[in-house]
């Protein structure tokens, strides 16, 4: 709404005149983040928002509220376009039946992203790759608390036992969220690899001149598969427990569907 407002001089002209001013709409906008976000879940001293779109307006954002810190949360695009498409994730301005378009289109956004980061700084935004966070937990997650100056918790390396959990510890998830069916697992492999053999040959072919910024944070664009490192040891046995009792966390994921809905 702001952003609309503001494309506008006239519009903008009009809002100041009427006394309006930049002050005052950020004063709206920031309070009505800030009720949206404290009010959702149970009362706490930190809040937290894990829309990945979110940084896209970091710069402002962090304008508005000045003792916050971002996470950008990096992933290959290859693995995230093949997530939004084959779980029909309605995003504006990706066409779900191209993922030559959709890739296109994240590397836009991530370009944006990255620009917003770094003008945030480093103190204040840090680059955390979603691959060795799966594959390094435990590490990534200790830095990750350091910077937002959080105590060591293990409870983070076993998410999956605080899933619809009655209480404050108790992590709420919607049966609406495309990924619902995965979170009710163990931190395991079985995402980061998903998306080979998903593209045609001719996108393949043209990866680099479509997804440019798979080179810059890394990712070579013509490694089909991928090497993203090797897995800590519990991450190893979290995976192959995850793939010999399928049907048991099918079962577990539809379980979790159930209580959403009579929740709900």
């Amino acid at each position: 709404m702001r952003d609309n407002w503001y494309k506008s001089d006239l519009e903008k002209t009009r809002l100041d005149q009427a006394g309006v001013d930049e002050s005052v709409v950020d004063a709206a906008v920031g309070a009505f983040i800030l009720e949206a976000i404290a009010k959702h879940g149970h009362p706490t001293k930190v809040l937290c928002n894990k829309d990945p779109l979110t940084l896209k307006h970091g710069a402002y954002m962090t304008q508005l509220f000045p003792k916050s810190k971002w996470l950008f949360m990096i992933r290959d695009g290859r693995a995230v376009v093949h997530s939004v498409v084959t779980r029909k994730v309605t995003i504006t301005g990706y066409q779900l039946d191209n993922p030559r378009q959709c890739l296109e289109k994240w590397n836009t956004v991530i370009t944006n992203m990255d620009k917003q980061c770094q003008e945030i700084g480093p103190e204040r935004c840090m680059v955390v790759y979603y691959e060795q966070l799966v594959l390094h937990p435990e590490r990534w997650m200790t830095i990750i608390l350091d910077f937002l100056d959080l105590p060591w918790d293990s409870s983070v390396l076993h998410h999956q036992d605080f899933i619809n959990k009655k209480g404050d510890s108790g992590i709420r998830v919607s049966m609406k969220e495309r990924s619902s069916d995965q979170i009710v697992k163990p931190i395991n492999i079985e995402a980061l690899t998903q998306w080979v053999g998903f593209y045609s040959q001719d996108v393949l072919n043209d990866m680099a001149e479509i997804a440019p910024m798979l080179s810059t944070f890394g990712y070579d664009p013509e490694l089909n598969p991928p090497n993203y490192g090797q897995p800590d040891g519990q991450v190893v046995n979290n995976t192959n427990e995850v793939q010999k009792n399928k049907d048991f966390w099918e079962i577990r994921a539809k379980q979790l569907v159930a209580q959403m809905e009579k929740r709900d």
